[in-house]
């Protein structure tokens, strides 16, 4: 078994209730400071499906190189275009000529959109915005854009101030996770990191508590007595977190199973996560 004690208790404490030192007052996300983009096929991305298109249309970040929609779509679309700062005009296309441009078995709903490639989020920025409760997800080398977007998707649902991926062993921008997320891509900041454990110890050092989701955690997520900053750690499938970023957490916990199969999908286990974090925090609120 590896890792399952509550490491608060090795530092002397009985249990966290809050941040561990003095927190920097919270406030709107400043201008981020970035990396270099990056996207495949020369610095531009094919998003498609109506909401993540309509998002990217919506994100002042962005810019449209081209907008692509069947006649349903753009009839279906004409009000969402028509709030937009400045409203673009559609090439109107026959379905064919979207799906070609698409993987096999795309669900493009009549809507494609070349757009320029998100810059990443800085560490600091989703710090120094959180407040005294904020929720913040580190996922472990979790490589499927459909799991990644899910997340990000689930993230926005509960309000989370963001998602930390690792440089390697992350899925690049591209339309599938665009998809994936639903338009909620556009709307949570997603930071890559080239060290997982040096962030966590960053967002440690600014207050926010660790859990590390394992399903040999000594604790069930509902039983976790947590409260503040916190950042939700999920790993690989089959993998599991890294030995490095098990070290790096304060508690592990796990959601109990009843049935035959020992784990859940990633994107599954966040949302469940998540809800019970939100849970969780409306209830002591009250």
């Amino acid at each position: 078994m590896r890792h399952m004690k509550d490491r608060s208790k090795d530092r002397g404490e009985h249990r966290p209730h809050g941040p561990r030192r003095e927190q920097r007052p919270a406030g709107p996300l400043p201008p981020s400071r970035r990396d270099a983009p990056r996207a495949p096929g020369g610095g531009q991305v094919w998003v498609y499906g109506r909401h993540p298109v309509l998002a990217a249309l919506a994100n002042p970040e962005r810019r449209i190189f081209r907008l692509m929609m069947t006649q349903d779509a753009a009839d279906r679309a004409a009000a969402d275009l028509a709030g937009l700062p400045q409203p673009p005009q559609p090439e109107i296309v026959p379905r064919e000529r979207i799906a070609e441009r698409l993987p096999a078995g795309a669900v493009h709903q009549g809507f494609l959109a070349a757009v320029s490639p998100l810059l990443d989020a800085a560490l600091e920025d989703i710090i120094a915005a959180a407040g005294d409760r904020a929720l913040v997800l580190a996922l472990d080398q979790v490589t499927d854009p459909h799991n990644v977007g899910a997340i990000l998707r689930s993230a926005e649902a509960f309000g989370a101030a963001g998602v930390i991926v690792t440089e390697r062993h992350a899925p690049e921008e591209t339309g599938t996770l665009a998809k994936a997320a639903s338009g909620a891509l556009e709307r949570v900041p997603l930071v890559r990191v080239v060290n997982l454990s040096r962030a966590l110890e960053q967002l440690k050092a600014a207050g926010f508590w660790v859990l590390g989701l394992d399903e040999r955690g000594d604790k069930a997520l509902a039983d976790a007595d947590m409260d503040g900053r916190l950042v939700l750690a999920l790993g690989a499938e089959g993998e599991g977190l890294r030995r490095l970023t098990l070290e790096h957490c304060d508690l592990l916990v796990r959601l109990p199973m009843k049935g035959a199969m020992p784990s859940l999908n990633v994107s599954n286990a966040a949302a469940i996560s998540l809800y019970e974090l939100s849970r969780k925090s409306l209830l002591s609120d009250n």
